[in-house]
């Protein structure tokens, strides 16, 4: 196709769309590991926090965040569902690097293993014991998931879905068991005392909570990858990334596909879709919304009011001992094993997506005689050692790194938002391009990102310097 630049990366192929499939159940997959992997430290932590201390007048903003990430991952979809190829590879079509630099930020965002040590954390809530030998630990395992899973989309797929179905368990006994009558009642103030509490905490926290409502950085982008690993679209192309011990490699094309825009095409084109953004509002939008408004619910039913409270792993011990008193020694617990368990598959999502950010970028744009799987695997163990030797070190979380992670994935949003407006607006064939709807949706997601780092880099510079 004559609009695809050719300068750093050959067109792509032009082939017929795959039919899709006649049920949608059988699209469900991608929305899920993105909710999955999402529902981390900001569901458990940052929003029942930010409950307990003002209520619930900012749960709304869970929406609006959730809403500007919902159109977001469609236009990275909507690149990947025409051509089989990642939003990484389209950017990259207009400056070689631009993948790299992406693959980088993601990179470094989660060098330190945050979601490892929060999952250990609470692992010696309930049986005792040191943090670090099970954060260790937890690191290996996801290393061996992830290496000898036949398909690794598919391990993720059903690790995040039991994920998932953990969180809504929680969220239906805690409905019952916890959350009382009156704070049922206070539920419409959602609506009703909406506001921005700045002044008890600060914009900066408040506008991050917004903005990373659900996923954030490069968890985004790996929505390419994951709907061309479930075979969306001009995806099922593209073979997946399989095991070097248990699946069969096979070879890879470096850039993908493109299909004419004939009216069988275009029919094919509409139903893939429609399936698609179906498949990330009941799935990704949906669970992480109700799982926000649960925990926010759950720490308001018990927590709120009280004093000396932090917004660390420290607030789940907290909130797990007060349900202790409320409810019943069990249930507590019970919140304590799904929260190990949720941390813990957010993790492998984590690794897994920046590791697939990394393997397409190389195998696409430098070393395009390489097996991408090859290339996956070792950086997953890459990451798995490096998060060892950040804890081995015996260092708590340190400030640099807390200062990449911070700015990084704002960063790389702000960044994405208007390269998405650049290759679906002017790549794709005109028939399936966004319209001015879609495309004022990425204006504000590159708005409001320009602003949150902005503010998070000068807030962070100041805690870095002691300004």
């Amino acid at each position: 196709m004559d609009s695809f630049p050719t300068k750093y990366l050959p067109a792509p192929e032009v082939r017929e769309m795959p039919e899709p499939p006649a049920n949608f159940r059988k699209v469900i997959g991608p929305g899920i590991i993105a909710a999955g992997v999402g529902l981390a430290s900001g569901e458990f932590i940052l929003f029942p926090y930010i409950a307990s201390q003002v209520g619930l007048v900012f749960v709304w903003a869970a929406f609006v965040g959730l809403a500007t990430q919902y159109f977001l991952n469609m236009e990275i979809e909507r690149y990947t569902l025409a051509t089989g190829e990642t939003a990484l590879t389209g950017f990259s079509r207009y400056w070689r690097h631009w993948g790299l630099f992406f693959a980088i930020l993601a990179y470094f965002a989660n060098i330190w293993p945050g979601w490892a040590t929060s999952s250990a954390t609470l692992i010696t809530y309930l049986v005792g014991g040191s943090v670090a030998p099970i954060a260790i630990g937890i690191l290996l395992v996801i290393g061996v998931i992830l290496t000898m899973a036949p398909v690794v989309y598919q391990a993720l797929e059903k690790t995040e879905m039991v994920k998932v179905a953990a969180v809504l368990l929680l969220m239906v006994v805690g409905a019952v068991a916890a959350i009382g009558a009156s704070a049922w009642a206070d539920a419409p103030q959602i609506i009703t005392n909406a506001g921005i509490p700045y002044e008890e905490l600060g914009f900066a926290l408040l506008l991050g909570a917004l903005a990373f409502a659900g996923a954030g950085g490069g968890q985004n982008l790996c929505q390419s990858n994951w709907i061309r690993d479930k075979r969306f679209g001009m995806g099922a192309y593209v073979p997946r990334i399989v095991s070097p011990v248990t699946g069969q490699l096979e070879a890879a094309p470096s850039t993908g596909f493109i299909f004419e825009p004939t009216e069988s095409n275009l029919a094919r084109w509409r139903r893939w879709w429609s399936f698609a953004n179906r498949e990330q509002l009941v799935t990704f939008v949906l669970i992480s919304f109700l799982a926000i408004f649960f925990t926010s619910m759950l720490a308001y039913a018990t927590v709120f009011g009280d004093e000396g409270l932090e917004n660390n792993i420290s607030f789940l011990k907290a909130e797990g001992e007060a349900l202790n008193t409320a409810v019943g020694g069990w249930f507590g617990t019970f919140f304590w094993i799904i929260g190990a368990f949720s941390l813990f598959a957010a993790a492998l999502g984590i690794v897994d997506y920046t590791s697939r950010l990394g393997a397409d970028v190389l195998k696409t744009g430098y070393l395009k005689g390489a097996n991408e799987s090859k290339i996956y695997f070792g950086l997953v163990w890459g990451l798995v050692l490096i998060g060892i030797v950040v804890i081995l070190s015996g260092l708590s979380q340190p400030l640099v790194l807390l200062v990449i992670s911070a700015v990084t994935g704002g960063l790389m949003m702000f960044i994405y938002s208007a390269l998405l407006i650049l290759v679906n607006r002017r790549v794709l064939p005109k028939e399936i391009r966004p319209g001015a709807g879609r495309v004022a949706a990425l204006v504000w997601a590159f708005l409001l990102f320009g602003f949150l780092s902005v503010l998070t880099f000068n807030q962070q510079l100041e805690k870095l310097f002691g300004g």
